[in-house]
């Protein structure tokens, strides 16, 4: 592993947490995403380039077939599915293909609702691959400082229940007075039982947040472990779009911040871009050329650079250096055996990286944005990197 530092936390999604003797690190961002809705009647379920979704469509669509003398009519649950090729099939509950005459019967009855949903797929795969070569820009200012913000606890005190009060039978009745007292002592038994739960998630988060409080205000200017805990935290909040592992080490009693980021492949990279035509339904898919595809990782991988720096920066107001190197993993030309190989290797400064204007990220080109700074890299204008020796501090 190209991971070289003290510390390695591997945060995956979903939040697993894994503590080594070989130190701290983590992995920001999903793999991909999924999303469901309902499971009865005519649905679109879309499944393209690692995105997933489904759809509820208006309803069993009817289907009208003819008959020598009168109509007749027939409700069918029908599943629209949309390929990654952009093309619509029709199956029954069974899963079964639908005849021609109720597949255009559904396309006729459903045809705004499916071309929403197609647009709405359309624009989530595109906005996918945008979002690779821009999350730069959320990128904080290195300015201000982290501030304690309370966060309240949200239950509010248990209110004790009113004991059931008893009746002029149960005064008159032994046997009914005493079915009440205990039914009134079970009450404020589960009551207290209840109050006492309350009491310690109120404990904990007031602990919580006190210890939240020292970590801000004082443990990230004074404790190693603090600065790391604050700065993990900071990046995990963070929607990356893909998976990104991280190792680091604090030095110089964190004025200098060592970084090694696991890049996520080129073969991660989206490869196709999708469009809606005018006519018919469904979603017209072009093939992006390995010039684009590799621009776009250009692009990815600099603007993941450019962020966790800014963040780094903007989370540890001690932090004076910020050294954030990139490798990735790679066939060897000479044994064909994979290996870790560094793209590229930037060394900052706060003063040089304040001098950025944050409000104007859109009009930065993050590629060149890093070359102002102590940079190795060798990399063609279309994204071609060669291996190059990282920084060691």
């Amino acid at each position: 592993m190209a991971m070289r530092f003290r510390k390695s936390i591997k945060l995956a999604p979903g939040i697993r947490m894994n503590l080594s003797g070989a130190g701290v690190g983590w992995t920001l961002g999903p793999r991909g995403a999924s999303v469901g809705i309902g499971k009865r009647g005519a649905r679109l379920n879309t499944s393209f380039m690692g995105i997933s979704s489904s759809q509820k469509l208006s309803g069993p669509s009817r289907s009208t077939k003819p008959a020598p003398t009168k109509s007749t009519s027939t409700l069918v649950s029908v599943t629209c599915s949309l390929h990654d090729d952009g093309s619509l099939t029709f199956q029954d509950a069974a899963g079964n293909d639908l005849p021609e005459h109720v597949i255009e019967a559904v396309k006729k009855q459903n045809k705004d609702v499916i071309l929403v949903v197609i647009q709405r797929k359309c624009d989530e795969i595109n906005g996918n691959i945008e979002a690779l070569g821009t999350i730069h820009l959320d990128t904080p200012s290195s300015t201000s400082r982290p501030v304690f913000v309370e966060v309240h606890f949200g239950e509010p005190e248990p209110v004790a229940p009113r004991p059931l009060k008893p009746s002029l039978l149960d005064r008159l009745f032994k046997k009914r007075m005493l079915r009440l007292e205990t039914q009134n002592a079970e009450i404020q038994k589960n009551f207290t039982a209840y109050y006492d739960d309350w009491s310690n998630n109120r404990a904990k988060h007031i602990q919580l947040e006190q210890d939240r409080k020292f970590l801000i205000n004082e443990g990230i200017y004074t404790k190693i472990s603090d600065m790391e805990a604050w700065l993990e935290d900071n990046l995990q909040d963070i929607q990356w779009p893909r998976e990104t592992a991280i190792s680091l080490e604090l030095l110089e009693d964190g004025q200098l911040v060592l970084l090694d980021v696991d890049l996520p492949e080129i073969e991660d990279m989206p490869t196709s871009t999708a469009s809606v035509p005018s006519r018919g339904l469904k979603l017209s898919v072009k093939a992006m050329s390995a010039t684009a595809v590799q621009k776009l990782y250009m692009a990815h991988i600099h603007a993941v650079a450019f962020r966790i720096v800014g963040e780094t920066f903007a989370a540890l107001p001690q932090a004076s250096t910020v050294v954030f190197s990139g490798y990735s993993q790679r066939p060897d030309k000479a044994t064909g055996r994979i290996t870790d190989e560094y793209l590229f290797s930037v060394r900052v400064g706060r003063g040089a990286w304040s001098d950025i204007d944050f409000g104007r990220l859109a009009d930065i080109d993050v590629v060149e944005a890093l070359a102002r700074f102590d940079l190795r890299r060798q990399m063609t204008k279309t994204g071609i990197f060669k291996a190059i020796e990282p920084f060691s501090q």
